[in-house]
């Protein structure tokens, strides 16, 4: 492929600082976070999209990893899950010391990268993860957790999902104290997953610059997990930053209407879309054999990126391929080892090395810096909120 050993040369320069990653959550289904049988110093290409080899060939020097939580926990048992999952994480750290280390701040992913290692950053997926406690909010973040996004597929009690019924018309009273409490104490509000409402309301609310972890441009694919061309025109005055996504039915119109179609075929055969029993496989494999799906390639994300690019301008975007959180990538990014064909692929469409390095490395150093300083002013100033989800103005 033209322009692959400039693509492998300029990420041993500027790596890519992936926004989302859910090994954690793979790890937990698989093998209950049993890092002797997925250890991830050698190829796990069987059952995973991630491990060390693949994440060196792929050019990654910084990742978000996902302390996601599904949204059918709820209360204590959200917050134990993703206390689970951050000590997932620092397993990983522990283990693998000579490829990860923690990083929860800018200077920490720079130190890191000068050192060769995978900076690692954690940010948890739903806000009800906090089971509607800043004091919770605050725990995390002082665990290492960099982002939270506002939602996860389903709305909570006090944001709305992107996939979800309107409920509070964007964000409540107490989900607006919610992100002003996150700018007070630097952790970085993800608006991937959330209503366009509620992006809206939390670029109206916020004083920090935000970040979309893994989302895509709905000009370009119209599914609701994508962003509208006036939130990607916002993020200038923001200073924050827009992670493409690779899944492909967020990035290709083709595959949005296939899912929609197969999803219908399910609900016609008595069984709920996210079926995994070996009845809803069966259906799901008899649709697909005379319904061939649709193929994304490494062409359709470089598409958002171009259009994201016109949009929010090459200083507002990154990249956050949602591995290990999505059974299907597109061809050449089908796990973390494919960047490199990314990158090549950008340099063909006359991308300069210079926007690139913002792409993969410099723009999230930085809204990560920005972010901390506007924490450090305002903690400066305020004490913590007592905000409850009863009593938001507390």
């Amino acid at each position: 492929m033209p322009h692959l050993d400039e693509a492998r040369a300029l990420l041993a320069e500027h790596p890519v600082v992936d926004g989302h990653n859910d090994l954690p959550w793979a790890l937990r289904e698989q093998v209950g976070y049993d890092l002797d049988r997925r250890d991830i110093a050698v190829d796990q290409s069987a059952t995973l999209h991630t491990d060390l080899p693949r994440l060196r060939a792929g050019g990654v020097g910084g990742q978000f990893w996902s302390v996601y939580v599904p949204g059918r926990l709820a209360g204590d048992a959200a917050v134990s899950a993703c206390l689970e999952q951050i000590d997932a994480v620092r397993m990983l750290l522990d283990r693998y010391p000579e490829r990860l280390v923690a990083a929860a701040s800018a200077d920490e992913m720079e130190a890191a990268r000068r050192e060769g290692r995978i900076a690692s950053l954690m940010g948890a997926e739903g806000g009800h993860s906090i089971a509607n406690s800043l004091g919770t909010l605050r725990a995390f973040h002082r665990l290492g957790v960099r982002y939270m996004t506002l939602t996860h597929n389903e709305n909570n009690d006090w944001a709305d999902s992107a996939t979800d019924e309107p409920r509070h018309d964007g964000l409540s009273a107490f989900g607006e104290e919610v992100v002003r409490e996150m700018n007070r104490i630097g952790m970085l509000v993800d608006l991937s997953h959330v209503a366009a409402t509620t992006m809206r309301d939390a670029l109206r609310v916020t004083e920090a610059p935000v970040i979309f972890s893994h989302s895509s441009a709905r000009a370009v694919c119209d599914h609701p997990r994508n962003i509208p061309d006036d939130v990607l025109a916002a993020l200038p005055d923001n200073g924050g930053v827009a992670m493409a996504t690779f899944v492909p039915k967020f990035v290709l119109p083709a595959a949005v209407e296939w899912t929609r179609r197969a999803d219908e075929n399910m609900v016609v055969n008595g069984l709920h879309p996210l079926d995994t029993t070996e009845a809803g496989m069966r259906v799901q494999r008899a649709f697909e054999a005379a319904n061939p799906r649709p193929r994304a390639t490494v062409g359709t994300v470089a598409d958002h990126l171009d259009h994201m690019r016109e949009v929010a301008g090459i200083d507002h975007l990154g990249l956050g391929g949602d591995f290990d959180g999505t059974a299907f990538l597109p061809d050449g990014l089908d796990s973390v080892a494919g960047y490199p064909l990314l990158i090549a692929e950008l340099l063909d469409r006359r991308w300069s090395p210079a926007d690139l390095a913002k792409l993969t490395w410099h723009n999230v150093v930085r809204v990560l810096r920005d972010a901390q300083a506007v924490a450090d002013d305002l903690s400066a100033r305020r004490g913590p909120s007592l905000a409850t989800i009863d009593h938001p103005s507390a």
